[in-house]
């Protein structure tokens, strides 16, 4: 991400439609997890300007961490009760990534190169029984100038981000789309686009703040997902098959991990 893009989110992440659903839907599995309690350690990995993990601090001791300075300094200013940390997961971590109850990785992979050694490296570092909570964009027909911009390097389908993990001693809890009521629109707006060659949006992107009532109705819409992703979770009814984006719960089991790279044969990434 570039400057234009943090000062963006750190203008519009606490009110705008799809980040305020998505913490919702993020909250309501988190729950089901991990009782709220100021001694457990969520961990937000690829934090950005901080308002996902500032959303949980007051059911839980709460960590941030980011490669770019510029992204935790707008985070320290916004969330000071908040730990935010400048540097690289695991290694600035210390202690802290075997103490973590819950990893969030939201929208992080698609921006790593090699996604395998990433989750590999992080995976290794925490103890048996910590979470994974993980989101990426799907759909590849979706694929345009919103993703250039946030200098994407895939989007997802569900085998290709449950081979991440795959031959790992990781538990897959749930696997599903969301943002998915949407999606018809959102491929519309995708379309439109790409014929424009141009994003709907401020800095090269898609986000733009609706009016009050538009963006409520469209907050309520997809926020609406987290009952049937939360059956999912429970084994009551099968997640969404299709959506702009997917998420994965995910449970670290006893085990070493060896850090893997990108295995050959996969599709080749945008870039």
């Amino acid at each position: 991400m570039q400057h234009e893009q943090f000062q963006l989110h750190a203008d519009i992440e606490e009110r705008h439609w799809w980040f305020v659903a998505r913490r919702r839907i993020l909250s309501r599995l988190i729950e089901e997890l991990l009782p709220a309690s100021p001694q457990s350690l969520l961990i937000d990995v690829g934090c950005g300007t901080g308002g996902n993990v500032a959303a949980f601090e007051d059911r839980y001791r709460c960590v941030g961490i980011d490669t770019s300075a510029e992204a935790i300094a707008l985070a320290r200013n916004r969330f000071p009760r908040v730990q935010f940390i400048a540097g690289r997961s695991p290694h600035d971590l210390g202690k802290l990534v075997t103490d973590a109850k819950l990893i969030l990785l939201c929208d992080v992979l698609e921006h790593v190169a090699d996604d395998y050694a990433m989750f590999s490296e992080l995976a290794a570092a925490t103890s048996p029984g910590c979470h994974f909570l993980v989101t990426v964009p799907a759909d590849e027909s979706l694929w345009g100038e919103h993703d250039e911009s946030f200098g994407h390097y895939r989007r997802y389908d569900a085998a290709r981000l449950e081979g991440v993990w795959s031959e790992l001693p990781i538990t897959t809890l749930l696997v599903s789309h969301f943002n998915a009521r949407l999606l018809p629109v959102i491929r519309l707006i995708r379309a439109r686009n790409r014929r424009r060659g141009t994003s709907a949006g401020a800095a090269g992107t898609d986000f733009w703040l609706p009016t009050r009532p538009a963006n409520a109705i469209l907050t309520s819409i997809f926020a609406g997902e987290a009952t049937r992703l939360v059956a999912a979770l429970r084994g009551k009814r099968r997640g969404y098959r299709a959506g702009a984006s997917l998420l994965a719960l995910l449970r670290r089991e006893p085990g070493q991990i060896a850090i893997r790279t990108k295995p050959t044969g996969l599709a080749a990434d945008h870039r």
